[in-house]
């Protein structure tokens, strides 16, 4: 069964396994200890931590492992934040974060810190000059990803690193989609990563804290990772964690223009095969390996599920999946469509035949998909009614928007449809029905028991 959620966590790299197995039997012991077996524990310890420290661009001594890429995540935010707390209390991160970073952002600003998000264009990508114009005197720390996890444009790190130096502001960079396929670029302060994203075993993160950079750990003090981690080294994790980071790192310019051709080809074939589709992203600054698309009319949720019998395992960023029935904030903040949302992220060794098959069985999922939910199959004919209210009450995605383009071609250029709807998709959904269709979105307004969108047909 292919496999095309990579970006969510990566098969376990068979070096990883080879290195998690010998570890076992060699790094049990407490490498704090001075006896043989600790002394053995050290130097596998030490060994890992080099090798990590090579393929991130940092020094040994700036680089510590964690439980995960999560805890590196929140124990740099709050330790950069404790570190600079005369300086300030606000901080900036990008609309498309990782919610680990987001989370991080929300326990800051409940503590009373405050904190601006920079908004992204729609590919997902920031303006370096208006990242720059969010620093601010009391600014204290800056967070941006290397490159979404949802859509895989890459994010301008070296401008924004350029621009916090000379604002003064420690920059931290979330890397873990991005390490796989090479170091960071720029002169960041901080960096997180994950080793479950690039083949390694779930459980261990790293965290990069360059020298000069304050810092000052939160909780309880430990004397272990130079006190920015604390208890017991998972040794075995860590050093299937570096050698598989080390393995993929050796594969990777080979691998990426492997994988980028087979994404060129998902995006293409997706566009041209599956009608009222998006492909959203960045089309060439972005991920090898990662393509993200929208189907009108369809429910993610359901999506999922056929392509899941079909064979194949993705993901969605779509409200229809998620437990909230919100819209991912990473589309949210892009503007994009959310409703039938497909995430495919290819991992190393992925076969040219399993995309093909995907690629073949797609449009006809969709199209049974739709037919299933009774969405239109003509374009809007000429109507007559001036304008129409359609309430989809109570009733979620894809159903507005399908709803909306039933009655669409009731009313004449220059007439309106209403669509009344409590869904929260909604507010995504319908402008992007108008950005794909080329017809105006009015606004919203208020009304009972939800909101009331306005579209005016234009053509």
């Amino acid at each position: 069964m292919p496999y095309f959620d990579s970006a969510s966590s990566a098969p376990l790299h068979p070096v990883a396994r080879q290195a998690l197995q010998a570890a076992l039997d060699e790094g049990w012991a407490d490498p704090a200890r001075l006896y043989r077996e600790g002394r053995r524990a050290r130097l596998l310890l030490d060994a890992a931590r080099e090798a990590a420290a090579e393929a991130v661009g940092c020094r040994p001594d700036e680089l510590v492992f964690t439980p995960s890429g999560t805890r590196a995540v929140h124990s740099g935010v709050a330790g950069a934040l404790a570190g600079r707390r005369r300086t300030g209390r606000h901080l900036v991160v990008s609309a498309v974060e990782h919610s680990s970073v987001l989370h991080a952002a929300a326990a800051h600003e409940a503590d009373g810190g405050t904190v601006t998000e920079v908004p992204v264009d729609r590919t997902g990508r920031v303006a370096p000059e208006a990242y720059a114009a969010a620093l601010g005197d009391g600014t204290a720390l800056a967070c941006l990803q290397s490159a979404n996890h949802e859509v895989g444009t890459e994010q301008p790190v070296a401008e924004v690193a350029a621009a916090c130096r000379e604002a003064g502001v420690p920059l931290l960079v979330d890397a873990a989609q991005s390490l796989a396929w090479g170091p960071v670029a720029g002169e960041w302060s901080l960096l997180t990563a994950s080793a479950h994203k690039w083949g390694g075993p779930a459980g261990v993160g790293l965290l990069a804290v360059r020298k000069g950079v304050r810092f000052a750990p939160q909780g309880p003090a430990d004397e272990r990772e130079s006190g920015r981690a604390a208890g017991f080294e998972n040794i075995p994790g860590i050093v299937a964690a570096a050698a598989s980071l080390r393995a993929v790192r050796a594969e990777a310019a080979e691998e990426a223009g492997r994988l980028r051709e087979l994404v060129e080809r998902v995006r293409a074939r997706v566009a041209g095969s599956v009608p009222d589709v998006e492909v959203v992203g960045d089309p060439v600054r972005r991920l090898p390996h990662l393509v993200t698309f929208s189907c009108l009319y369809v429910d993610g949720e359901a999506l999922l599920h056929e392509l899941d019998r079909a064979g194949f395992s993705v993901s969605s960023g779509s409200s229809c999946t998620s437990s909230t029935l919100t819209p991912s904030h990473v589309l949210r903040a892009m503007g994009v469509l959310s409703e039938g949302n497909v995430r495919v992220s290819l991992p190393f060794g992925t076969a040219e035949a399993d995309v093909e098959r995907f690629l073949q069985v797609l449009p006809g999922t969709v199209a049974q998909l739709r037919e299933r939910f009774g969405a239109p199959a003509a374009a809007p004919a000429t109507g007559g009614e001036e304008s129409l209210v359609v309430d989809a009450l109570g009733r979620r995605c894809p159903i507005p928007v399908i709803e909306l383009a039933k009655v669409f071609g009731d009313v004449p250029v220059g007439g309106t449809v209403t669509v009344l709807s409590d869904d929260e998709a909604a507010r995504l959904d319908i402008p992007a029905w108008c950005e794909m269709r080329g017809q105006e979105y009015v606004g919203e307004r208020p009304a009972d028991h939800g909101t009331a969108y306005m579209v005016r047909r234009t053509s």
